[in-house]
């Protein structure tokens, strides 16, 4: 326990001290967020009302998601080295390969975003090309967890484990790239997704400690440090944001690391905010597309509650003391026998 501690510290102490000239770079590069008045969904229409509810927000640097995976993956490769834990290289591998994967397709989108502006597609990259790469990821990822790790089974509480054989490389690639979605979509309000996200690492750290898990805690004590580091300047108003980089980067790799935990039903509850986020998303563009008219006014679910006259930062803690519920409800789910 004390190792994890110090190694938070340490995460946060780096990423405090390289993150103000980061955001000085990024202002100098003019690496901001894309004007909200020119927002489209993802069937290319444009949405005024998010646009009128996000009008107030200034435009603020992106990318500083590329910058928390940088300190997270180099001090979790050096603290691997230097600490004696318990040696799970394979496992260590595939964290940090879905982070640093994902993350490089972020960084492409954030960049076409900013120096490609009048490139056709959705803010970039088109919608289904980036679902395409994000599939065939996950997919990979879903093999490696079947024919290197071993892992072709579900626990699933109350009906025991089950056996899934080669469908659990459709499963776990599903669950990859639903959470990398839901936290980009999550990733629309000043400390909305960081927060929530906060809270969900502390309760997979509990996990992994409580399944003797140290080579996953140390790697998830990391990404808490720098994540801390990166909140304080993301909390409203934000000086500076993910971006891509760091959205599609975090949601996936919060999915690997439940995946390797073995509890894929806490998973789905300790990160209930992301899915229900995504659920709204979801159902609007689905009722868009086969009825031509929204279920919602607007979404996601966020943006609804703004809607309806909460100001952001009411919305931000409101969701955070969810996800403390759902983490409580998730992680209590994982350690009953």
């Amino acid at each position: 326990m004390a190792q994890l501690l110090g190694l938070l510290l340490l995460s946060f102490f780096v990423t405090a001290v390289l993150m103000v000239p980061f955001i000085d770079f990024l202002y100098r590069m003019r690496i901001s967020k894309t004007d909200e008045g020119k927002r489209v969904d993802t069937l290319n229409q444009f949405t005024p009302i998010t646009a009128r509810l996000l009008s107030y927000k200034k435009k603020v640097p992106i990318g500083a998601g590329a910058l928390v995976v940088a300190v997270t993956t180099l001090l979790s490769l050096w603290s691997y080295g230097l600490l004696s834990v318990e040696a799970r290289p394979a496992e260590l591998f595939i964290v940090i390969f879905t982070m640093l994967s994902f993350a490089l397709l972020g960084l492409y989108d954030d960049i076409k975003k900013n120096f490609h502006k009048n490139d056709s597609g959705f803010f970039g990259l088109r919608w289904r090309h980036k679902l395409i790469i994000q599939v065939l990821v996950g997919a990979f990822i879903g093999l490696y967890f079947w024919l290197i790790l071993g892992y072709d089974f579900v626990n699933i509480h109350w009906f025991g484990t089950l056996n899934m054989g080669v469908l659990f490389v459709p499963l776990a690639a599903f669950v990859v790239v639903a959470f990398a979605n839901a936290y980009n979509i999550t990733d629309g309000l000043d400390g909305l997704s960081s927060g929530v996200l906060l809270i969900c690492l502390v309760a997979f750290t509990i996990l992994a400690a409580q399944l003797l898990h140290p080579s996953l805690a140390l790697f998830l004590a990391v990404w808490i440090g720098s994540l801390i580091a990166f909140l304080y300047f993301n909390i409203y108003p934000a000086r500076v944001e993910l971006g891509d980089t760091g959205a599609l980067a975090f949601g996936a790799t919060m999915a690997v690391v439940g995946l390797l935990t073995g509890k894929i039903f806490a998973l789905t509850i300790i990160g209930g905010v992301f899915i229900v986020e995504v659920a709204s998303s979801l159902i609007q563009m689905l009722s868009k597309h086969f009825w031509g008219r929204k279920f919602f006014t607007v979404s996601p679910l966020h943006l609804w509650f703004m809607y309806k006259g909460w100001e952001e930062p009411k919305v931000v803690t409101r969701f955070w003391l969810i996800a403390l519920l759902f983490a409580v409800f998730g992680l209590w789910l994982g350690v009953i026998k």
